[in-house]
């Protein structure tokens, strides 16, 4: 049994990550700093389970994680850690420049001082997967899609805190020869994410009966993947891809946010209609625009296929729909949340 550590993985990503490896009998070490968007309801399930070891910490903190390499000798290191959300690096970029930046160093620094320690097979099976964004390709034009040689041009302190992070782990491979991969996601959606983001934001407001707010024109188009289907993929490329590569990671399913907040619509009408029998479509109102909102995103994920065989196993019109439900199921999950510090307020407003 191999053990991996997993930064970041009490979050959206990295949680459902997480779950799915120790379902597989991976034994995993879960370092995770638990801020606003970390949280442990979603491990619950893991509770009493050896494969399973929690720890509560930052990846800045050298002399934790350097602790942890020599407590548990991970075979892999694999970093979902970040601050993930444009509109909060609107109102505060500093916050997303010190984990994505900051933090993603210094975890480098300690994975190639153990990876030097490591000897024979253990040194040449080691890898640092980097769990990055097509976010730090900038905005697409009505035709085209990222390719992994596609120029880096981020548009928000997110994205540009992501590339720096992308530039810091190809530095680390090709003068410290620390043997890593990369991976460049489109959106994620499904269980277990934070209500900020887009899908997890509509279905509460819709549910609550609020008005769903739609940035600009709506027309703004994302390449939605399945949060499962991502995970997968992170499993393909630690298994079998080439050192020092990077692979695009896309749901091929571009959708409009308009299209998408009217499917989410039609499937809460279909499940939980309004007591005043009117649509939740009635419900969407358009408001001031993101910031430097990119327009669109869409990702070739071409090599990550060939190369290695993988491929969605989820269209979005199964993947938002198996998403409602559990949301619908999950409320008390939902609520835990929404008794924090977020109460469904729009964010990055600041510029």
């Amino acid at each position: 049994m191999q053990t991996w550590l997993v930064t970041g993985g009490a979050g959206f990503i990295g949680g459902n990550f997480v779950l799915e490896a120790v379902a597989a009998r991976q034994r995993v070490v879960n370092l995770d700093a638990l801020t606003y968007a970390g949280n442990l309801d979603t491990l619950s399930s893991l509770k009493g389970n050896d494969n399973h070891v929690f720890v509560h910490g930052d990846i800045g903190d050298r002399a934790l994680v350097d602790a942890l390499l020599r407590e548990h000798r991970p075979d892999a290191i694999l970093n979902f850690a970040a601050e993930s959300h444009v509109d909060r690096s609107i109102d505060g970029p500093g916050a997303f420049v010190q984990t994505n930046v900051v933090g993603t160093l210094a975890l480098l620094e300690a994975a190639r001082d153990y990876w030097r320690s490591l000897e024979g097979t253990a040194r040449e099976a080691f890898r640092f997967l980097h769990v990055s964004t097509d976010e730090v390709y900038g905005s697409l034009g009505e035709t085209g899609r990222f390719t992994e040689t596609t120029p880096y041009a981020p548009n928000s302190p997110y994205s540009a805190s992501k590339a720096a992070s992308d530039h810091l782990v190809r530095a680390f491979h090709h003068t410290y020869g620390l043997p890593v991969l990369t991976t460049n996601c489109s959106n994620n959606y499904g269980p277990y994410q934070f209500p900020e983001k887009l899908i997890p934001l509509v279905i509460a407001k819709a549910i609550a009966g609020e008005p769903l707010p739609i940035y600009g024109d709506g027309r703004n188009v994302r390449d939605w993947l399945y949060v499962g289907d991502h995970c997968s993929a992170i499993r393909a490329v630690l298994e079998r891809g080439r050192v020092g590569e990077t692979y695009n990671v896309g749901g091929d399913a571009e959708m409009q946010n308009i299209q998408v907040v009217e499917t989410i619509c039609a499937l809460l009408d279909e499940r939980r209609p309004r007591e005043d029998g009117k649509p939740r479509k009635s419900q969407i109102t358009y408001v001031k625009d993101r910031p430097g909102h990119d327009r669109r995103y869409a990702i070739d994920a071409g090599k990550l296929k060939s190369e290695l065989g993988w491929s969605p196993a989820h269209s979005f019109a199964q993947g938002i729909a198996d998403t409602v439900d559990w949301y619908l199921a999950n409320q008390p999950w939902v609520q835990r949340v929404l008794d924090g510090s977020y109460r469904l307020e729009r964010i990055g407003a600041a510029a």
